[in-house]
């Protein structure tokens, strides 16, 4: 049997100026689709996976069209509910030299952050599932949306099922200590964590403080806060992705994994970004 995978999120209709053009000076946008479960849900569906991604929207042509667009790289969207007034939406302006990328959202009362826990159909959205990710961004959404999270974790552990995170903080959504009570509950379902480069967010979010004085690499903090995080949430794997910004462009890559049989690290590869998000 393939493997199945479940990811839970708000997928938002995404315009963003041609090329490289600024805010201010556009006058027409490009319209796709996207949010950090919805693209994780089409990278795996891209390798192969069978992939299912759960999330509410409207029923007007332009949710249609967002659920055309999973459905075209192989995205399962038989558990996406219908209902609510709108989609969210967030503007992207491309970075471009040394100019960052700027998002703009526009996403407050929508369907996705109104719904509610009772209207998924849990034990049909996790038949036969093997894994289940979310991301820090779709607690942080509404008091609803992180209810809906936490319900998930719980069906999917109950069954047995591989729970994953990228930990992921928006500062634009919520503050550092609404987030941390959040993600301290969250994390005692998760079995896999992922984007721990931030430590002082590590620190902040999830309660840990280890002595990082003698550790001034990025590579030797995150391994003591890897280890820390697995000891206090009995995780299997922590893993990060490290970057160094050589422009909006261009960047250098590299990733660790720890577990409880060692840490290992990826080589480290130079990309030229065609696009961030």
């Amino acid at each position: 049997m393939s493997k199945k995978v479940i990811t839970l999120g708000e997928i938002m209709l995404r315009l963003s100026p041609e090329g490289y053009q600024r805010f201010v000076q556009a006058n027409k946008y490009t319209a796709v689709y996207g949010g950090s479960e919805a693209n994780t849900a089409i990278s795996l569906a891209n390798f192969g996976l069978g992939v299912s991604f759960v999330t509410k929207l409207p029923k007007n042509e332009i949710a249609n069209a967002c659920i055309n667009y999973l459905r075209q790289y192989g995205v399962d969207v038989s558990n996406i509910i219908r209902g609510g007034d709108r989609m969210g939406i967030y503007f992207l302006e491309h970075g471009a030299s040394q100019r960052p990328s700027k998002v703009v959202y526009d996403r407050r009362n929508s369907s996705m952050a109104l719904a509610e826990e009772e209207e998924f159909d849990w034990d049909g959205i996790f038949k036969d599932a093997d894994w289940f990710h979310f991301s820090g961004i779709t607690p942080a959404i509404s008091t609803n949306a992180a209810l809906i999270c936490e319900r998930a974790c719980k069906e999917a552990k109950k069954r047995g099922i591989t729970i994953s995170c990228d930990i992921n903080y928006r500062k634009s959504l919520w503050t550092l200590e609404e987030a941390s009570v959040i993600f301290k509950k969250l994390c005692d379902y998760v079995d896999v964590l992922s984007g721990i480069n931030t430590i002082d967010y590590m620190n902040a979010l999830l309660g840990i403080s280890p002595d990082l004085s003698k550790f001034p690499s990025d590579t030797s903090e995150c391994e003591i806060v890897a280890k820390t995080l697995m000891d206090t949430y009995d995780l299997k794997f922590v893993t990060t992705t490290f970057r160094k910004s050589i422009s909006a462009s261009d960047n250098d890559f590299s990733a660790m994994l720890y577990c409880k049989e060692g840490k290992f690290y990826s080589k480290q590869y130079s990309m030229h970004i065609v696009d961030r998000v």
